[in-house]
């Protein structure tokens, strides 16, 4: 199974939420912009998956920056993509760095960096970072404004 389409069959139409990532289809269209070094940001604050071992939830914060080439990846795809980890177990590294690779592999961005903000487990919160490199000279990217620990208010 592709993880990827160019194909629009989800924006726009009924979508049930994937039964797991590996279900999930990240649709890309073309980058009306090719050529372009700018950031793109996408914020999923309620993000939320299951532990591995106790099955308990477990939520996060994440940030997604990406300069993109020649593909978008499409937002309706992006959420439920995200929204299949739900009921998915897997610890806070995996799923931030696996999240990071699946966008890398359908629409080879010209750079991409993800912020797992992870809410404690254990009383301890543990924040997970990704990128695929050194960002491009001269972009302008700002902080990803996710607070250390203190509550996340």
């Amino acid at each position: 199974m592709s993880h990827y389409t160019d194909a629009l069959t989800q924006l726009g139409a009924k979508t049930d939420l994937p039964a797991s990532p590996d279900r999930a289809v990240l649709e890309r269209v073309p980058n009306p912009q090719a050529g372009e070094t700018y950031a793109v940001r996408f914020t999923q604050p309620e993000f939320t998956s299951l532990c591995p071992i106790t099955g308990q939830p477990d939520f996060a914060h994440l940030v997604i920056d990406y300069v993109p080439g020649d593909w978008l990846v499409e937002s309706k795809s992006l959420k439920l993509f995200l929204g299949s980890f739900r009921n998915h177990g897997a610890f806070h590294e995996d799923c931030t760095v696996g999240i990071g690779k699946r966008l890398v592999q359908a629409i080879a961005p010209q750079w991409l960096r993800i912020g797992g903000y992870w809410y404690p487990r254990g009383g301890m919160p543990i924040d997970v970072f990704w990128q695929t490199g050194a960002a491009p000279a001269g972009l302008w990217l700002p902080d990803q404004g996710v607070a250390g620990y203190r509550g996340r208010g």
